[in-house]
């Protein structure tokens, strides 16, 4: 671009000058040469199977310079350099929210050592069980457990959330938040690697990557438009007789909103979703959700809190509560489900001691069974229970929303701890949301006995419900589905493999399994279900901006292509007017970056959608 403006400078300065019938050579060499530029450019897109629409500019080039319009051929020269520069720059733009968090990945962290000085090492040097200073103001490097009494953390490139959040000692500090004006000490739980910053960086890359659908829409449309343009600027010199005429009509035929506008509405798109805190990994997830039809929930930590509490022992046979409580918790320090920690949780309560095993074997959505102190104990679901025992194990008497875990020791039934969870506040609110952006089908697949789950179904206006799913029979559920796409929202280990096998597979990566976040194809960073219909809006939203502002600016170009075959549109007064619509089309794409300018209703928990309802 800036050869370009040198170019135009020198060819003005030339024609007050006695040398001035240098100017058309100048300008004329200068235009065929970045001409002959952009045929190459072409010839190597072509090569790779895109097709060229730099065709057009170059043609109107070279026509231009034959029927002596050399300033005409300068505008468009500057509309292809200059669209360059408008691109990388528009790019930019869009990428800001996403880049900002490549550029802020720490290499480097303080390593404590047992004398209490501090080290400085790379990243991937640490290791759990490390300890690391985190100074002020700085990001914090890996994911770990705050050591010191009280630590501030700005965590708002990661989660949306503007307020700094303030944590107190044995909290889990994740890596990517940016420390207070107190120095930290924080006791490493994860490596670099496996840190939660590190893996958004990743979900970053593969994002920044990635190409959409739409994009390609754009290529194939470039062939139809560029047919267009030739045929409308042969019949106005055919009808005309004037060859200058066809040089009018290409200047105006311009490439831009079909180069440049859909990958930067795309771009946009993503650093929006990123700034609201879902990374999407790919941009043609942005064109799946302009088009899903339905939405499958799991029930237990993405529809409801994800955290059930204990309300109730009962214990069989000569086994006291505790016993069964701490034998239940010992076996279930080897499982990864929500409901595990939730008895681990309940022992800690009653400070009963945790035994260990080295014989734990967990049966993905059934339970776990474990050597417990000499024992055999079984603990899970009550058809799990009864295989183990031969033969059937009665339910236990529960109240709306409860669920039942089932022990056995040594073969025997030996009672069932009773929990409760609650639905999440916005979790109704969401689910109208979707709904009200032409969702067709809302299903629940749970691994949760049918009374249990049809009562959080029920709450939440749910009327598609799938219980007592292994993680193949989500699989299955969600194949069978024939209003596509179809959106899946999950959180756990045992959600991965469906979450794969959807159409679109979102992760609430907050608290959920690093599997399933690497299964999905968005990661919702902020523990909060509603971020689910802000990415389905965002989706739609900026397709519907891509779209339009490739019409738009095709639009404009048809316009001044019809004007300019009647004769009235001088060709230099022409390539200006492109460089108008080209500008019109990259401003309109970047209106994806901030979406609708209504704002979203606040959202409001029901007494209903605050009602105890149970875990699966």
């Amino acid at each position: 671009m800036v050869a370009t403006l040198l170019v135009a400078t020198a060819a003005g300065v030339l024609t007050v000058t006695p040398w001035s019938a240098f100017t058309p050579r100048l300008l004329a060499g200068f235009a065929l040469l970045m001409a002959a530029r952009s045929a190459w450019t072409m010839v190597r897109e072509l090569r790779a199977g895109t097709f060229g629409i730099d065709i057009l500019a170059v043609t109107a080039i070279v026509a231009s310079v034959v029927v002596g319009e050399y300033w005409a051929a300068l505008v468009i020269v500057l509309m292809l350099t200059g669209g360059e520069a408008l691109e990388d720059y528009a790019a930019n733009r869009a990428k800001r929210d996403l880049t900002a968090l490549l550029s802020r990945a720490p290499q480097l962290g303080h390593r404590l050592s047992a004398d209490s000085t501090t080290e400085d090492v790379p990243i991937e040097a640490i290791i759990p069980g490390d300890r690391v200073v985190v100074r002020a103001n700085e990001v914090v490097p890996v994911d770990g457990t705050l050591v010191s009494e009280l630590g501030v953390f700005d965590e708002s490139s990661l989660t949306g959330e503007s307020l700094p959040v303030e944590l107190s000692a044995g909290q889990e500090v994740l890596s990517g938040g940016v420390n207070g004006q107190t120095a930290v000490v924080l006791e490493v739980t994860r490596a670099a690697k496996d840190s939660q910053y590190q893996q958004i960086v990743a979900l970053v890359e593969s994002a920044a990557a990635s190409t959409s659908p739409m994009v390609r829409l754009a290529d194939r449309i470039a062939l139809p438009f560029t047919a267009v343009a030739f045929v409308i600027a042969g019949v106005a010199w055919l009808v005309s007789g004037d060859p200058v005429r066809f040089a009018e009509v290409l200047v105006v035929a311009t490439p831009c909103p079909l180069i440049i506008a859909a990958p930067v509405a795309f771009m946009a798109g993503m650093s929006r979703s990123a700034r609201e805190g879902a990374i999407v990994k790919s941009s043609a997830t942005l064109e799946k959700f302009h088009r899903a039809r339905t939405f499958a929930f799991d029930k237990t930590g993405t529809l409801t809190q994800g955290e059930p509490s204990l309300v109730d022992v009962r214990a069989a046979g000569d086994i006291t509560p505790d016993e069964l409580v701490r034998l239940a918790a010992s076996a279930e320090q080897f499982s990864a489900h929500v409901l595990a920690a939730a008895v681990i949780k309940a022992a800690t309560a009653r400070r009963l001691p945790l035994s260990g095993s080295t014989d734990a074997e967990e049966s993905t959505a059934n339970g776990v069974t474990a050597r417990i102190d000499g024992h055999t104990v079984v603990v899970g679901k009550r058809s799990f229970i009864s295989a183990t025992v031969g033969q059937e194990v009665r339910h236990a008497l529960l109240n709306s929303g409860e669920l039942a875990v089932y022990v056995a020791v040594d073969g025997a039934s030996a009672g069932a701890l009773v929990f409760r969870d609650e639905v999440r506040a916005n979790a109704r609110t969401t689910i109208d949301s979707l709904r009200a952006q032409g969702i067709r089908q809302v299903v629940m697949l749970t691994g949760d006995d049918r009374p249990t789950a049809e009562h959080v179904a029920s709450t939440l206006g749910i009327d598609d419900v799938r219980a007592n799913c292994l993680p193949i029979d989500k699989v299955n559920a969600v194949t069978a589905i024939t209003e596509r796409p179809v959106v899946m929202v999950g959180d756990g280990v045992n959600d991965a493999p469906v979450l794969a096998a959807a159409d679109i597979g979102i992760a609430m990566g907050a608290r959920g399994s690093t599997a399933a976040s690497e299964s999905a194809d968005v990661v919702i960073l902020r523990d909060d279900i509603s971020r689910v219909a802000r990415a389905l809006t965002v989706g739609r939203e900026t397709v519907n901006v891509a779209l339009q502002s490739i019409w738009v600016g095709i639009a404009l170009s048809m316009i001044l292509m019809i004007i300019a075959a009647s004769g009235v549109l001088p060709a230099l007064v022409g390539a200006w007017l492109q460089e108008g619509v080209d500008v019109i089309s990259i401003l309109w794409a970047l209106r994806a970056s901030t979406g609708s300018k209504e704002t979203q209703p606040p959202i409001v928990a029901t007494p209903a959608e605050a009602s105890p309802v149970a875990a699966s």
